[in-house]
């Protein structure tokens, strides 16, 4: 898969895979990841993240803008990265920017969909059917 929701789609299968370097070269040097507390700049942020949040996600659903704009629903999992026990579980979905083939700015909704649809400014009409994404991981 290519364009924006081949990024994403390759973001998240290194996420998944704890394969921080992967994801790293997946966002812009600049990327801003943006949190409760506020943003935080430079992609090197992911590589503690992904140490300590022990994050996986199934998703669910896709939607993409011709901005570049793709936000995705999931089925979020995190789990100590000591043990593997599973800390938490929701439904949560998560705003990407995509510019020039990398993630330049992501963001998790805990609020739920509706919420990053809102953020992105994207609607249900922007929902990806087909099935060109390679689904479960």
């Amino acid at each position: 898969m290519t364009g924006q929701l081949g990024v994403v789609e390759a973001w998240l299968d290194a996420v998944d895979r704890a394969d921080a370097a992967a994801a790293m070269a997946l966002c812009a040097p600049d990327l801003e990841v943006v949190g409760p507390r506020g943003s935080v700049y430079g992609r090197e942020v992911l590589r503690p993240w992904m140490a300590r949040a022990g994050f996986t996600a199934r998703p669910l659903r896709w939607f993409c803008g011709a901005d570049g704009a793709v936000v995705v629903e999931q089925d979020a999992t995190w789990a100590d990265p000591a043990t593997g026990a599973e800390r938490g579980r929701a439904v949560v979905a998560s705003e990407f920017l995509v510019a020039d083939g990398v993630i330049t700015r992501l963001r998790r909704h805990d609020e739920g969909l509706p919420a990053a649809l809102a953020a992105a400014g994207l609607r249900a009409s922007d929902e990806v059917t087909s099935r060109g994404l390679t689904g479960a991981r």
